[in-house]
């Protein structure tokens, strides 16, 4: 897919780098030159603009992108106002960053595709996968239960997938697992990215690196991590 990212501040230039890294286009824009020079050689283009001006706006590749997303975070006014212009130069396709509850029932008035809240999802997160008291990344999916994404220790190096005993000793449930391969994205910039592993095949083994997706409590999580003391 293509992305259009305006605002390259500490978000837009990461969710740049990241999309970029998952083999997507990304074009850049932002009124700073600094953050335009920091990252244009990593995306496809970069352009230094004031996006509530709407003739600078209207110049840029609005109508090739599959998705324009508003990141600017700092500037209350300047997000609101890009993201009414796009609506005006007929942009199907919107998300944008919210600072604070105001911010947010704003944007929800001008009926975008979505609404970004990147610090509060971040604290979020970061409360959950520390109550699990380990490194961990956490999804919950309702006041028990949750999808945790964790590297797998070296004491089930070596052991096939299918006979990984999760459910039956821990109550956990096995949904998926990821191995990190080193590639380079569309502008040849090194780089490491998960490869999805087929865990139902008998010689799909447990290796260094390895990241588990399972499903269950933060008790059946917290008696996984206590067996491996």
């Amino acid at each position: 897919m293509r992305y259009l990212i305006i605002g390259l501040g500490i978000y837009g230039s990461n969710l740049a780098r990241d999309l970029t890294d998952m083999g997507h286009e990304v074009i850049g824009a932002d009124r700073s030159g600094v953050l335009v020079d920091t990252i244009k050689d990593y995306i496809s283009t970069a352009y230094v603009i004031d996006s509530t001006d709407e003739s600078a706006l209207a110049a840029l590749p609005l109508n090739v992108v599959d998705l324009v997303i508003v990141a600017i975070g700092e500037n209350f006014g300047a997000n609101i106002k890009t993201v009414a212009l796009l609506k005006k130069l007929g942009v199907k396709h919107i998300y944008a960053r919210a600072a604070d509850p105001v911010h947010r029932s704003i944007l929800e008035g001008l009926k975008i595709d979505r609404i970004l809240t990147p610090e509060q999802r971040a604290a979020r997160d970061l409360s959950q996968e520390m109550a699990l008291g380990h490194q961990a990344e956490v999804m919950k999916v309702d006041a028990e239960s949750y999808v945790i994404c964790f590297q797998l220790p070296d004491i089930f190096y070596g052991i096939a997938y299918s006979r990984l005993n999760l459910q039956k000793d821990f109550g956990l449930k096995l949904i998926g697992a990821s191995r990190p391969i080193h590639t380079r994205n569309i502008l040849g910039i090194g780089t490491e990215l998960l490869q999805p592993l087929d865990i139902t095949r008998e010689d799909e083994k447990v290796a260094e690196g390895d990241v588990a997706i399972v499903y269950g409590t933060h008790r059946a999580y917290k008696k996984l991590l206590k067996h491996l003391g």
